[in-house]
């Protein structure tokens, strides 16, 4: 009896390596769809095409700019590839019962105007020392994508300047 345990479990593992490898197979993501050829582990592709470095994804004077004007803010994340700028929260000395965030997203490629979307957040502290959301100021927002808007021109134009 031990003796046909063994070709059972054989058998049990065997299969269980095939399902593994047809699934590892449809996860693969490196072959072509004009080759038509199946490739197990996503080998073969252009080799050009792999050594070239990524170019950053949105416009470099909006994305510049953007980290310039809000340089006095902490950074929590910044992916130029997606175009995304978070801070974090931002406590005037001035005025410490109130605090900004702000996300910006560069949404093109090019310079324009409508390529830029910033987004701030408020809170205020409570009298029990809580931090509540409050609505920021429209003009907020739009004050800061002009200071954007404003430093990248500048940064373009010194660029051509030379």
């Amino acid at each position: 009896m031990p003796f046909v345990r063994g070709e059972l479990w054989r058998g049990a593992t065997t299969g269980v390596l095939i399902l593994s490898l047809s699934a590892l197979a449809a996860c693969s993501s490196g072959g072509s769809r004009e080759s038509g050829g199946f490739r197990l582990f996503g080998g073969g592709g252009s080799r050009a095409a792999s050594a070239q470095a990524p170019a950053i994804g949105v416009n470099g004077y909006l994305w510049r700019a953007s980290l310039d004007t809000l340089a006095f803010m902490p950074l929590v994340s910044a992916d130029p590839y997606g175009g995304v700028i978070i801070t974090d929260w931002y406590t005037n000395p001035e005025q410490p019962n109130e605090r900004f965030k702000c996300t910006v997203y560069i949404l093109d490629s090019r310079l324009r105007a409508d390529g830029l979307n910033v987004a701030v957040h408020k809170q205020i502290r409570d009298g029990a020392g809580n931090w509540v959301d409050q609505p920021a100021a429209g003009q907020t927002e739009i004050d800061l994508e002009n200071a954007i808007l404003t430093r990248a021109r500048q940064l373009r134009l010194s660029n051509i300047r030379g």
